[in-house]
Parts: C-alpha cells; sequence; structure tokens
C-alpha cells in the first residue's frame, strides 16, 4: 500500500513563504507524476503543479508563476514553494501521485493566507 501525506501548511500572511511537502512511500514504490492540487471552500478542486519522473514540470493556469514544485533525487518527496502568497490561495492542498498501479492523494494541508 502506497501512503501519501503532505505537511508544511499553515496560517500566513500575504506576501509571505510556504513550503509544503508531500512524502510518498511504500513497497516498490514508482511515481511517474507527482503533483500539487488545491480546493478552496466550496470551489472545484483544481491543478496547481506536478512533474514527471523525467523532471518536466506543468503549472495550472491559476498559478501565474507563482508556484515553484520540485522533488527529492530520489522521487519520495515533493515540494510546492510559494514565496509571495495571496489571500486567493487559501485551501486545502492535496498531493496526487500517479503509480503503474494507480493514483494515490494524501489527506491534504491547510494553508489560509490572511488578508
Amino acid at each position: 500500500q502506497v501512503q501519501v501525506v503532505e505537511s508544511g501548511g499553515g496560517l500566513v500572511q500575504t506576501g509571505g513563504s510556504l513550503r509544503l511537502s508531500c512524502e510518498a512511500s511504500g513497497s516498490r514504490f514508482t511515481a511517474q507524476v507527482m503533483a500539487w492540487y488545491r480546493q478552496a471552500p466550496g470551489k472545484e478542486r483544481e491543478f496547481v503543479a506536478g512533474i514527471y519522473s523525467n523532471g518536466i514540470t506543468k503549472y495550472g493556469d491559476s498559478v501565474k508563476d507563482r508556484f515553484t514544485i520540485s522533488r527529492d533525487k530520489a522521487q519520495k518527496t515533493v515540494y510546492l514553494q510559494n514565496n509571495s502568497l495571496k489571500p486567493e490561495d487559501t485551501a486545502v492542498y492535496y498531493c496526487k501521485i500517479i503509480t503503474p498501479w494507480g493514483d494515490v492523494w494524501g489527506p491534504g494541508t491547510q494553508v489560509t493566507v490572511s488578508s
């Protein structure tokens, strides 16, 4: 069983910085894609950023170049960095891992940006 857990969420002020982490583990764990999604109250879940095993990255339209996704060399941990948070970034952030055996979601971590 693959396990995924996010961390690093919290309360920050507008313009502040935050770095979210997503750690994945499991027997014979192999990640094809590691990605971040977010969902604000009353809103649909949206894609934020993703990174493929070959290093190619992709960002959602809502990001507007304000987020940076990265990973460790073992591809067990994926990060999401934002150095200029806005109130619109307030949401639960979820990590999604795509493996040859299916997709795995983490429980999410709350990010609240005060105005």
